[in-house]
């Protein structure tokens, strides 16, 4: 190295550095500011990390079908337990994702719980906590209500897994559009209809119940129709260590629960099936939401849950909303972040 290469010394002589810049022969060392102290370094954080880390994870949603790549986004943290210290290496925890969900390994719980077990270990000297959250689209082939049609739907999915202080916790979140038909609304227009048969009708008249076959045929007579509007079930459940991973049961369990799942094929026989659906299912958000409880209390493998319900008003400018929780101590409250 020549004289004009070498570093300056904090005497401002030219000679070797004290330093972490001093090379080695044939090697050149890059400095690392998260080693240095810092004014800032006086707390230690929750959690740090990446959101949204672009990867490709291998899926297989039916066990006895073709495995396929999955657009999806990770997101990486680790606490920061180290006052002394300014930040984390955030490069090795996206090796990490790269190597064990973006590789030739299936997504699955025991992936997950190596990623985090991996963060760990990379981060023994800062970190005693770690979680990954994998978010994607479940993609699942529905049949129609009554024709022999299928359709694909996509679900919003988010995986979950943490080990916080030797602590484990796998969790699973789902949306699920469906439709809710107003209780009150229903009410309400059959009082018309009510009105309208007393309107066309006396009392002491008689009528043939093929005169009201056809009468209650006739637009006109059915002067009103209850409300209804697309609605969104979003659900986050704690499932035990020996518990399926796989999304699809809970998908399957909400939809049979609420019963009036959007379809996708429709033809004239599975509209009228949806519309005799939501005639039988006729539910405010409050309905839906305890609907669900009693569903979930009866699965084992669900240890705790959190359930919101948005009712998206076709009567009013805003929402309705429910929230319903299992209840336990230290149990889930609420969503951290949306999809």
């Amino acid at each position: 190295m020549s004289q004009s290469e070498r570093p300056l010394s904090k005497t401002g002589r030219r000679g070797k550095s004290r330093r972490m810049f001093t090379e080695k022969p044939g090697q050149r060392v890059l400095p690392d500011v998260a080693k240095e102290k810092h004014q800032e370094t006086s707390a230690t954080l929750n959690w740090v990390g990446m959101s949204g880390i672009e990867m490709p994870v291998l899926l297989k949603v039916d066990p006895a079908g073709p495995a396929f790549r999955q657009s999806a986004q990770v997101d990486a943290f680790v606490s920061l337990d180290r006052q002394s210290s300014r930040g984390i290496h955030m490069s090795r925890l996206y090796m990490t994702v790269q190597q064990k969900l973006g590789g030739a390994e299936f997504l699955s719980s025991a992936s997950l719980k190596e990623t985090v077990a991996e963060f760990l270990q990379s981060h023994s000297d800062l970190s005693g906590s770690a979680r990954v959250q994998v978010n994607l689209q479940w993609p699942l082939k529905r049949k129609a209500l009554k024709s022999d049609n299928e359709a694909w739907r996509s679900y919003p999915v988010r995986f979950s897994y943490e080990n916080r202080e030797g602590e484990e916790g796998f969790y699973l979140e789902v949306q699920i559009l469906y439709s809710s038909t107003c209780p009150a609304s229903a009410a309400l227009s059959r009082q018309l209809i009510q009105q309208k048969f007393s309107e066309d009708f006396s009392i002491d008249q008689k009528i043939s119940a093929e005169e009201i076959r056809e009468w209650l045929g006739k637009s006109e007579n059915l002067r009103a129709t209850p409300h209804a509007q697309r609605s969104v079930a979003r659900v986050k459940v704690r499932l035990s260590r020996n518990s399926d991973w796989n999304p699809s049961p809970l998908i399957n369990l909400i939809e049979d629960t609420l019963q009036t799942a959007v379809q996708g094929a429709v033809k004239r026989e599975d509209e009228q099936e949806f519309a005799l659906r939501n005639g039988q299912n006729l539910m405010f958000c409050e309905d839906a939401a305890r609907r669900l409880k009693r569903a979930f209390d009866q699965e084992a493998a669900i240890l705790d849950y959190v359930a919101e319900l948005n009712h998206i008003e076709s009567l009013h400018p805003h929402s309705a909303m429910s929230r319903i929780t299992k209840g336990i101590p230290a149990g889930l409250k609420g969503f951290e972040a949306d999809f």
